[in-house]
């Protein structure tokens, strides 16, 4: 394990969706001061409450001190101004939409704020982490942090080489991932790294297969589960992940890595619906108030 040393300071961790909501609890969990940045406020909120969720049920069950849980909670804030958030961090995690302008609009304004020799971060999943490190001064000193959701359970960190990207970096993000209990893998820059590349495969291939009347959506997950032991099906995750973003995702892939990627046009279908998954209410699945699943709402063949 690293030596906590090499990665005082305070974390600013920006965008408050599902994976900036992980991430600023890893953090602020782990013994760091963490800032979590969203221009909405209401995002905040949800975020803020989020992990209060995770830290409470942790104490519940018996696997962290109240006394731990409160302190993590005491170590979190939330920021709705960048300029305010990102002042005198150590390390920041960018974590908004897979928007190629908006990841490199908001580190060029935020890399002047941090601490002087700050690591920068990205948390894309697929697109360019040279291009993103073009918008900031020392583009040595970012890296691709990619995170699995959720961020609590999953204990993988992609880290991500673009061109310019040092040694001195590398060791610094191993030591961060290192000191909030992850394991880091580093990969070359390419489309769809390693694990987004395949997912986006699967999750693709299931569609169709549903699509084309194979099995049921909930057969095809249970084959995925079962037959590969699988934790969660690649319907499921696709719903959890939104098919906005996997769709995204296909889209970029496709563009880049060829025809193996098209989307398939039942994704398109549902996004074009809004049926996007839990966080809309309806994906493949139909899910209740609480984000549960409804029992039998599973698309089939005769329902497309």
């Amino acid at each position: 394990m690293s030596d906590k040393n090499e990665v005082a300071g305070v974390v600013v961790v920006v965008g408050a969706g599902l994976m900036g909501t992980g991430i600023a609890h890893a953090f602020a969990a782990s013994g760091f001061t963490t800032r979590l940045v969203d221009s909405n406020g209401q995002a905040l909120d949800k975020a803020l409450h989020g992990i209060h969720a995770i830290l409470d049920g942790g104490v519940r069950l018996g696997k962290l001190a109240l006394e731990a849980a409160e302190a993590a909670k005491a170590r979190l804030s939330v920021h709705t101004v960048l300029t305010e958030g990102a002042a005198g961090a150590s390390l920041l995690v960018e974590t908004v939409s897979e928007n190629l302008a908006l990841k490199k609009a908001i580190l060029a304004e935020a890399a002047p704020l941090l601490a002087e020799g700050a690591l920068l971060a990205t948390n894309t999943s697929a697109l360019s982490v040279t291009e993103i490190a073009a918008s900031v001064p020392h583009s040595e000193r970012l890296i691709g942090m990619h995170f699995f959701n959720p961020v609590h359970k999953m204990k993988l960190v992609e880290l991500v080489l673009g061109i310019a990207t040092d040694e001195a970096t590398v060791a610094r993000s191993r030591s961060w991932v290192e000191a909030i209990g992850k394991t880091s893998i580093l990969v070359n820059e390419s489309p769809g790294l390693t694990t987004s590349r395949m997912s986006a495969m699967l999750g693709n291939e299931a569609m169709w297969m549903l699509q084309e009347g194979t099995a049921s959506a909930e057969d095809i997950d249970t084959a995925l589960r079962m037959g590969f032991n699988h934790p969660m099906g690649p319907l499921e995750l696709g719903d959890l992940t939104g098919w906005d973003t996997r769709l995204s995702v296909l889209r970029y892939l496709h563009s880049t890595l060829g025809e193996k990627f098209r989307p398939c046009p039942l994704i398109i279908k549902m996004v074009a619906a809004g049926r996007h998954g839990r966080k809309t209410g309806h994906g493949v699945y139909q899910y209740d108030a609480a984000g549960q699943r409804v029992a039998g709402s599973g698309l089939k063949a005769s329902n497309l």
